[in-house]
This record gives structure tokens, C-alpha cells and sequence, in this order.
């Protein structure tokens, strides 16, 4: 295969780069390009950041050097210089939420601020006022945007905003834990969270057990993913779809 490559001047390899292979949703992200990429003659080459773009830089040479003939970058951190040579390349890019479009470049916009206004409505009807949020690092794009999606969620049905309610998670578990078990030890806790990720209320849903809280019967807790996971939480997650 690689012998017909070479005679051919391409490397049939398609690049993607995600920011944390452990986190669920970034393998069932993999598994859907891979299924679509080798049902076209295609091979998946894979790097994973840690959200750390020194690593990003190293994924990107990486890929450079293969020669890959396509890269979906899924991931927030950013090496301007070397995806310019990506670009100077010919190579198509593909972005999720961040990146220019222009020639060869591409971008996937995630509607967050839709997904979390259809969650506080949810959590709304069921006749919670006081919410709480545990968002994204705050280094991250996306962080912004959800805040704000939260904030104005609020603010269109009328319900006052507390900033003690909203903790920095970190898109892990153990954030999640953290920052769910801050609010529950405030003087006033929220009735219910809404996090930026389902890890982050995988952890949450840790913080209230350990607590010895029940959900849904003493707080609401809602991710936002749908990861294959959470059918399997105690109880099942109640959770934003994420195609």
C-alpha cells in the first residue's frame, strides 16, 4: 500500500488531532472519522495534545512529515505558524469552533449557547431557580461562549444570577468533584449543575453521593456530550447531545 502511495505521490493518510484521548468523547469522535475515512481508502494517523499547545505544535510536524493529505484539528490549541504551512501546503483543515475559514479551511461550529439554553429550560420546568455551573478552563474559546450562553439563559426567564454558582472545572473527573463539592459547601448551594462536560458530572455526581445526597431527589445535575458513559451512572446522566 505504501509502495502504490509513493508511485502515486500520495500518502492516502488523513490527520487528527484531538486534546485528550482519555476524555470518552474524543475516541467516539475517532471512531466515527475512522469509519468514514477507511470506507474511502484512507488511513487515520492520531495526536493528542493534552490542551497543550507545545504538544499541538509537535502533532502538527508530525503530521507535515507523513505527509497527510487532510487534518481535523478538534482541539482549541493553536499553532498559527505551522497550520499556515499546512495551508501554504494545500492540505485541507478542518476546525472545530476556532480557525479561520478561507481557502483548504474549514470550521465546525458547536451551537453550545442552544445546548445550554435547552438545559436551564429543563432544569426551569422542573422549578429549580438557583443554578449553578461548572464551565470549561477559561482558557479555552469556548468557555467564554458557554458562560455567557448560561448567563443569558437566565436572564431571558427572569431568574436572578449568583457568580458564587459558577466554579472553573477542567473537563476531568476529578475537576468535576472539585468543583461540585465548592458549591455544595456554600451557605446557599444550587439546587441543581449544569457542567460544561459529561467527565465533569460524572465527577460532580461523585461530590453529591459523597455528601450524602441523592439525585435527582436532593439536586439536579446535567452534562453536555451524551457520551456512551453516562447510560451507565447512578443514576443515568441526564445530559446535552453533542453529534
Amino acid at each position: 500500500m505504501q509502495a502504490r502511495a509513493l508511485a502515486q505521490g500520495r500518502s492516502r493518510i488523513l490527520g487528527l488531532i484531538v486534546s485528550d484521548i482519555t476524555n470518552p468523547f474524543f475516541p467516539e469522535l475517532v471512531k466515527g472519522l475512522e469509519d468514514s475515512a477507511v470506507a474511502q481508502g484512507y488511513e487515520i494517523l492520531v495526536s493528542s495534545t493534552n490542551y497543550d499547545s507545545h504538544r499541538m505544535a509537535l502533532s502538527v510536524r508530525r503530521m507535515i512529515e507523513r505527509k497527510v493529505e487532510g487534518v481535523a484539528i478538534m482541539t482549541s490549541e493553536m499553532d498559527a505558524p505551522l497550520l499556515d504551512e499546512l495551508v501554504h501546503r494545500k492540505v485541507p483543515l478542518v476546525f472545530l469552533d476556532v480557525g479561520t475559514i478561507k481557502p483548504h479551511v474549514s470550521n465546525i461550529r458547536v451551537d453550545y449557547a442552544q445546548g445550554i439554553t435547552e438545559a436551564i429550560a429543563h432544569l426551569l420546568d422542573l422549578g429549580h431557580l438557583h443554578i449553578g455551573f461548572i464551565s470549561c478552563p477559561l482558557s479555552l474559546k469556548s468557555a467564554a461562549i458557554r458562560r455567557a450562553a448560561f448567563l443569558k439563559a437566565l436572564q431571558d426567564r427572569g431568574v436572578a444570577n449568583d457568580d458564587r454558582l459558577i466554579m472553573e472545572g477542567d473537563h476531568t473527573v476529578d475537576g468535576g468533584l472539585k468543583a461540585m463539592t465548592q458549591l455544595l459547601a456554600l451557605e446557599n448551594p444550587p439546587t441543581a449543575v449544569l457542567s460544561s462536560n459529561d467527565l465533569t458530572a460524572i465527577g460532580a455526581l461523585r461530590a453529591v453521593r459523597r455528601a450524602n445526597l441523592r439525585v435527582p431527589a436532593d439536586i439536579s445535575v446535567i452534562g453536555f456530550d451524551d457520551i456512551h458513559l453516562v447510560e451507565f451512572t447512578d443514576p443515568p446522566l441526564t445530559t446535552v447531545r453533542l453529534s
